[in-house]
């Protein structure tokens, strides 16, 4: 089945990157856009451009009925969502191909298996993926709670089984605060995910967050294609990522990704999917899977050389995966860089006008970002506002060269991550590839 037409339920960077994709194969795009991105520049780029609200995201980016209207008015045969937003909205999914327009995703029925973290657990430890000791399921009370805390050992996570960003998770280090941590994260995910339901696992003390990009076909095939490097963080948001981990040995990174590869075949999984893990003392956990194309994509895309999103469309047109595991070659390092429009020390949002840019350019340096001189980056969405991702033929080399493209970066009018990034890969610890979650906020809380 051929698709000739597809509408992208996204703004921003995510949009522009699937646009090109969308070209380079032949494909016409239509942008939706909030009245706040009528000067977007996927907005300005796509073949048809359809206003499907105001800024608020409720009423335009997250606006399904709205979003349909403009799929059926443009003729779209397929809708990609990207990230963020609706793209691990199970429902939207159904609602997609209940018009007889292609879902550029997974199964809608995986999509709510994994967006349901207790859910996603038993899902994952059936298909034998490793996980963090703790409960099989929700905990109802503090006294189920405490009963599993003394078969996990203290210190536990309570966390929610919707959501995340850090919202409704709690460390409880001892018996003494258990219920009242419990209480908090209940009403947290009740506030910021309708759903009070929690579950409780051993925190680990100083792990990595290292993630398999995973590709199925949905008629029982599925490839990895290595892993990332998330452990930079800052209240659990990923700030840097790079490919391979620079802990991660070949052996390691061989047996992990044939049991994930496998697990998705088995699952019959479609389309691209993230499983991610945290990885301490040589052992991997499972702790969720996101069932969508992440935005640290970029890092896979340069040392596989596998577009990532065309894969995503050749997939839901009802073709088989483009290669074979047998086939796909890690070659050399990548890293990137989310770059945003906060203040580098604050993290205050700094949105604003655009007065001056220039992107970095040479050999090995790919920038995805929607910005041009002039253009207004509107108040009212997420802060990031490019990626700067950078190849070399080792660590070392794709530092270096990330040193100088983080030099020739000019975003004027605003305030941006970019001396953060400058400072962040000057660090000694950084270049050794020594850190873990903790380490990028302890870091950040180190006297000048």
């Amino acid at each position: 089945m051929a698709i000739e037409k597809v509408l992208i339920a996204n703004r921003g960077e995510i949009a522009l990157r699937i646009h090109r994709a969308c070209h380079e194969m032949g494909i016409k795009t239509v942008a939706v856009h909030s009245t706040a991105d009528a000067d977007a520049m996927h907005v300005r780029l796509a073949d048809e451009a359809i206003c499907i609200g105001p800024p608020a995201a409720s009423e335009s980016y997250l606006n399904i009925p709205n979003i349909i209207s403009a799929a059926e008015i443009a003729h779209a045969d397929a809708i990609h969502p990207g990230y963020g937003f609706l793209s691990e909205n199970a429902r939207f999914a159904e609602i997609v191909e209940s018009h007889d327009i292609v879902w550029i995703g997974p199964k809608p029925e995986h999509i709510r298996v994994m967006g349901d973290k207790v859910e996603a657990k038993r899902t994952a430890a059936a298909l034998g993926l490793p996980l963090v000791p703790g409960s099989d399921g929700p905990v109802e009370g503090p006294e189920e709670g405490r009963k599993v805390a003394a078969e996990t050992g203290y210190p536990v996570l309570i966390k929610a089984a919707s959501g995340g960003g850090g919202r409704g998770m709690k460390v409880v280090h001892s018996e003494d605060e258990l219920e009242a941590q419990m209480s908090q994260a209940r009403s947290e995910a009740k506030n910021a995910f309708g759903d009070d339901t929690v579950y409780m696992e051993k925190y680990l003390g100083n792990p990595r967050h290292i993630e398999f990009q995973v590709f199925g076909d949905g008629k029982g095939n599925a490839i990895h294609l290595g892993e990332r490097d998330c452990s930079l963080q800052r209240r659990h948001q990923k700030v840097l990522e790079e490919a391979p981990s620079p802990v991660i040995r070949g052996d390691e990174r061989d047996r992990m990704g044939g049991i994930v590869a496998k697990a998705m075949a088995d699952m019959g999984y479609r389309g691209a999917g993230t499983i991610e893990f945290l990885y301490e003392n040589g052992e991997f956990f499972f702790i969720e899977m996101n069932t969508r194309l992440q935005v640290e994509h970029p890092v896979t895309e340069m040392i596989t050389g596998i577009d990532l999103v065309r894969e995503q469309i050749r997939i839901a047109a009802g073709e088989s995966l483009s290669c074979k595991q047998d086939q796909i070659r890690f070659r050399g390092h990548a890293i990137e860089c989310r770059i945003n429009a906060e203040d580098p020390k604050t993290f205050a949002p700094s949105p604003g006008t655009v007065k001056a840019y220039l992107a970095p350019g040479g050999m090995h340096v790919r920038v995805d970002s929607g910005l041009y001189g002039g253009y207004r980056v509107p108040p009212y969405y997420d802060s990031m506002i490019a990626k700067l991702i950078v190849y070399g033929s080792s660590r070392e080399r794709c530092i270096m060269r990330l040193k100088r493209a983080l030099e020739e970066y000019v975003i004027e009018g605003m305030k941006t991550t970019i001396p953060l990034h400058q400072k962040l890969i000057d660090d000694p610890e950084f270049r050794a590839g020594e850190y873990t979650i903790k380490w990028l906020e302890e870091w950040l809380a180190r006297p000048e």
